[in-house]
């Protein structure tokens, strides 16, 4: 359902957030989540530039939630990569779907979206980190 760049992003955040506040560097995350660094670090400094995120560099540098967890819905996470979640998209890409011109699969797919955007926007991070036995790593997450 979501693209490789908002699972990643997505598990990055909850990796972010379960640290506690401290930094994290990008070859950290990359390694527990096995994720190739170099895409993760271009997803990770877009979720900064909107805000998701803080950055810093040098030996104390690395990648904070700029955004209390409670308050950091999945919405604002995976938003960006995969806009489906901000508000009603086709679901077979037309550009003007509606009741009015309706695509083949509007009417079974029109209430199942409003739930999961829904779910994207209501659901904190917090939530996630709530429901987690243990720190987000590559099996768990």
């Amino acid at each position: 359902m979501l693209s490789q760049t908002s699972e990643y992003a997505l598990r990055a955040v909850l990796y972010v957030a379960a640290s506690g506040g401290a930094a994290v560097k990008i070859d950290q995350i990359a390694e527990a989540l096995a994720v190739p660094r170099n895409y993760l670090s271009k997803t990770l400094h877009h979720l900064a530039r909107v805000g998701v995120l803080s950055s810093g560099r040098g030996p104390n540098g690395g990648f904070r939630l700029a955004v209390p967890p409670e308050e950091l819905t999945l919405s604002q996470v995976v938003g960006p990569f995969d806009p489906f979640v901000e508000g009603k998209q086709c679901l077979l890409g037309r550009t003007v779907c509606s009741d009015a011109s309706p695509c083949a699969a509007h009417g079974r797919w029109q209430e199942i979206s409003t739930q999961v955007c829904s779910f994207f926007r209501e659901t904190s991070i917090a939530d996630l980190l709530s429901g987690a036995s243990t720190l987000p790593s590559a099996a768990v997450v």
